[in-house]
């Protein structure tokens, strides 16, 4: 236990020591926690709308009202002419285009039907869809005031009313759902990273050499080596949820000392991983390449962006070896839902498995010659 301490205080010596390393480990994740949070989002809110409005008809300026009164829609510009739209939709000054032709308020009143046309800038396919759903949500509440008024009927015209309750996040904000994936990430970040290039840089100086050949147990360097980056890591963690807390006002419905029992285990996953891939390389640089193949994957995989179940089969199927997957599940359901750990059993235990795995293939791999 004492030779443990020894190397725990020359790490924490060490880390302490470095300019550099110190503002990588405490302010760099603070920073990405506060951009990241704002800026990683699917939510569109201003969508450029060109209108083409040919028949200027009581009908068409009441539908174009509706679009203007909208949080969603900006409109950008008006024509005459759908080609002059087109242009616009080709220059990305505008994502949509809105054409009403002539004639629709009379059709309306005539024949009780017209006809529009929405064009959407499809590159962005999830973003496409999002804006024809908001165009097509405003069209048919615009077609639900024509259908009461042609009915003619009076009082309350609704007999079956409709109200949403949306659990777990009421506002439906994008923020309250990423910011927890978010904070995994940045503990996976300095997790792996920083446990990995430890062991690195003491090829690269060529101090492991000096340490193999000392009594130390290899047991007792892997320990040494892992445990200060696996307490800065939850340190990180603790910041994150505080900033989480009183900047970003996400609840914390569950246990946080629950948050913590898990995430000291996702840890070890994750150090176990960073030391296997240390074991492997013999620069900094290989290292930080090889971890950053295996992050990507692991990340655009996890469910942070993209839901998990929206994935093809295979992927999901590949996805089971994915530890960042599990523990973002959990972290949401902790923080979000009040889950307790009959709730998050399948998915910890799992997290247990990996690090049986990950700790045992890197002790097998890494080599102390005495």
């Amino acid at each position: 236990m004492r030779t443990i301490l020894y190397i725990l205080q020359k790490e924490f010596l060490q880390v302490f020591r470095n300019k550099v390393m110190l503002p990588i480990i405490f302010i760099v994740p603070i920073v990405q926690l506060l951009i990241l949070s704002y800026t990683a989002t699917f939510e569109i809110k201003n969508v450029n709308l060109f209108v083409v409005d040919m028949d200027r008809s009581p009908a068409s300026r009441e539908l174009l009202g509706k679009f203007e009164g909208s949080p969603f829609f900006r409109i950008v510009g008006y024509a005459f002419s759908y080609k002059s739209a087109e242009e616009a939709l080709k220059k990305d000054i505008a994502d949509q285009i809105l054409h009403i032709p002539q004639d629709f308020g009379k059709n309306l009143d005539k024949n009780k039907k017209a006809k529009i046309r929405v064009t959407t800038n499809a590159i962005d396919g999830s973003a496409a869809s999002l804006m024809s759903v908001y165009a097509i949500s405003i069209i048919m509440d615009y077609n639900k005031d024509i259908i009461i008024d042609n009915l003619g009927l009076s009082g309350d015209p609704e007999p079956i009313k409709m109200t949403f309750s949306y659990w777990f996040n009421p506002e439906l904000d994008y923020i309250t759902y990423m910011v927890p994936g978010i904070l995994v990430l940045l503990v996976t970040i300095i997790g792996m990273f920083l446990s990995g290039m430890n062991v690195v840089r003491e090829k690269e100086i060529g101090t492991i050499e000096q340490i193999n050949v000392t009594p130390i147990k290899k047991y007792q360097l892997i320990i040494g080596k892992l445990l200060p980056f696996w307490i800065i890591a939850l340190a990180d963690l603790a910041l994150g949820l505080l900033i989480a807390r009183l900047i970003f006002n996400i609840p914390i419905l569950g246990n946080i000392g629950l948050i913590f029992f898990v995430a000291c285990v996702y840890l070890l996953v994750i150090q176990g991983m960073g030391l296997f891939i240390s074991t492997v390389t013999n620069t900094q640089q290989q290292a930080m390449f090889l971890s950053w193949f295996f992050l990507v994957i692991f990340i655009l995989m996890s469910g942070l962006f993209t839901p998990v179940k929206s994935m093809t089969s295979w992927a999901q199927i590949i996805n089971k070896a994915n530890p960042i997957a599990y523990f973002i599940e959990i972290i949401r359901m902790i923080m979000l839902k009040g889950s307790d750990f009959s709730n998050i059993k399948p998915l910890f235990f799992a997290l247990v498995f990996y690090a049986i795995i990950s700790l045992s293939l890197a002790t097998w791999r890494y080599r102390k010659v005495a």
